[in-house]
């Protein structure tokens, strides 16, 4: 629910239950009284147009932070990796049980690299001998390391770190906890419909 503007008195309530917040909430948000809110919507009250504003920019701020839900909402926890020294035929089975097509490559919680399905069946159709492939280490055929967000940050920066990369390595004060591939992309779709559809909320 983009750009609410000055939400009209009438239209306070509809708004407010279609965002899920309940009366008291809303008035925290504001900084104006639960009874104060409960007026203007019981049509007791007609409020100035700076009391207006304030509400208006709450729900505003509340819609928005709604329907852009945090890196870490998105996330794939906890992640799987390879070591920089494992074999590329360790690095194909775990895609294959885990049924993914890109690995980090980690080194001591350290981003040293990164695997995909792509990169590896390149080498092997190369017509290079597959059975010497296997046996060499994942470093040997890495690719460059994933980029890193915060598990802090808004969804909105994934978009054009998964233009150019497979996958997005999540961070919580330094330490590698979560990665976001393209698919978990999808459920940004899912969680904004939940949040534009109407919503119960007692007064």
């Amino acid at each position: 629910m983009p750009n609410l503007g000055i939400v009209r008195p009438s239209k306070l309530k509809e708004v407010r239950k279609r965002l899920g917040l309940t009366q008291a909430k809303l008035a925290e948000l504001a900084g104006v009284t639960q009874a104060y809110i409960a007026k203007i919507e019981a049509g007791e009250a007609d409020p100035r147009i700076s009391a207006l504003d304030k509400i208006s920019r709450a729900l505003e701020k509340f819609s928005a932070a709604s329907t852009m839900p945090t890196v870490e909402k998105l996330m794939s926890s906890p992640i799987v990796s390879v070591k920089p020294t494992e074999t590329v035929e360790r690095a194909i089975k775990i895609m294959e049980t885990k049924n993914i097509s890109q690995l980090p490559v980690i080194n001591v919680n350290t981003n040293v690299g990164s695997v995909t399905e792509a990169t590896l069946l390149q080498n092997i159709s190369s017509g290079r001998d597959i059975s010497s492939i296997l046996k060499r280490e994942i470093s040997d055929f890495m690719d460059k390391p994933f980029p890193i967000v915060s598990k802090d940050d808004d969804s909105e920066v994934l978009y054009p770190l998964l233009e150019r990369n497979a996958a997005v390595l999540v961070t919580d004060r330094g330490k590698i906890v979560g990665i976001i591939t393209k698919a978990d992309i999808f459920k940004l779709r899912r969680r904004s419909e939940q949040n534009l559809s109407p919503q119960k909320s007692r007064p």
